[in-house]
């Protein structure tokens, strides 16, 4: 479903999962019993014990993608002629590896999503099977313009995350994307499953389930 982009009811029964209707289904079950979440979380555990996973520095984004049939989360894109479509918001790591996605209408703006975005980032455990709370926030935040809002910065310094967030009107373009050029190949790589880029399922349960799904599958593509 993910990679060619396949109707749920064109998915040959040869697979042994039955009709494309089961499996939407099924996938629903499982996306509101955690099962999606518990996933990508088990993986990013795996990483972080590793120490392949890197929370030093990270970078948020948003990419907007049309949502053909409408739908939940979705509203007027307005850098698509106010077309139907949502947003992906990513927070990655240091190098790229997606901890946390979140679904909105593309009519969303990026700073209102920064505290939901780290407040509900699921906790990783650095260690396996010692004590300790997990770890849910990086030591600093990139981010870009769309963020350069007082109201995020003062969140980031109330949870003791430095902040480098561009500065409207005074940061020069050529010089940005440095540091943040990791979060733009995340959310390519997100826009590589073809049922990504472009939205056709009506429900946020699904679409959610299918982005809980591919970060789970970046990740583990990073696993020795």
């Amino acid at each position: 479903m993910l990679t060619t982009g396949i109707a749920w009811n064109a998915l040959p029964l040869e697979l042994g999962c039955g009709s494309g209707v089961t499996c939407w289904r099924r996938l629903r079950a499982w996306q509101q019993a955690g099962v999606w979440a518990r996933l990508h979380r088990l993986v990013l555990d795996r990483l972080a014990q590793q120490g392949t996973l890197d929370w030093t520095r990270a970078a948020v984004d948003s990419v907007s993608v049309r949502a053909k049939r409408r739908g939940e989360a979705t509203g007027p894109n307005p850098t698509d002629r106010g077309k139907a479509g949502s947003k992906y918001h990513v927070l990655c790591d240091r190098h790229g590896l997606p901890l946390h996605v979140q679904l909105t209408g593309a009519n969303t703006h990026d700073s209102t999503m920064l505290v939901p975005l780290l407040e509900t980032n699921p906790g990783v455990r650095e260690r396996a099977g010692r004590p300790g709370r997990p770890r849910r926030r990086p030591d600093k935040l990139h981010a870009d313009k769309g963020y350069d809002y007082p109201r995020c910065r003062r969140y980031l310094h109330q949870r003791g995350i430095k902040v480098r967030i561009a500065r409207r009107g005074i940061e020069d373009k050529t010089r940005l994307g440095r540091v943040r050029w990791v979060v733009e190949r995340t959310m390519a790589w997100l826009l590589d499953f073809r049922r990504l880029a472009l939205r056709y399922d009506r429900t946020e349960t699904t679409v959610s389930a299918l982005l809980s799904l591919a970060c789970s599958l970046i990740c583990h593509r990073r696993l020795r």
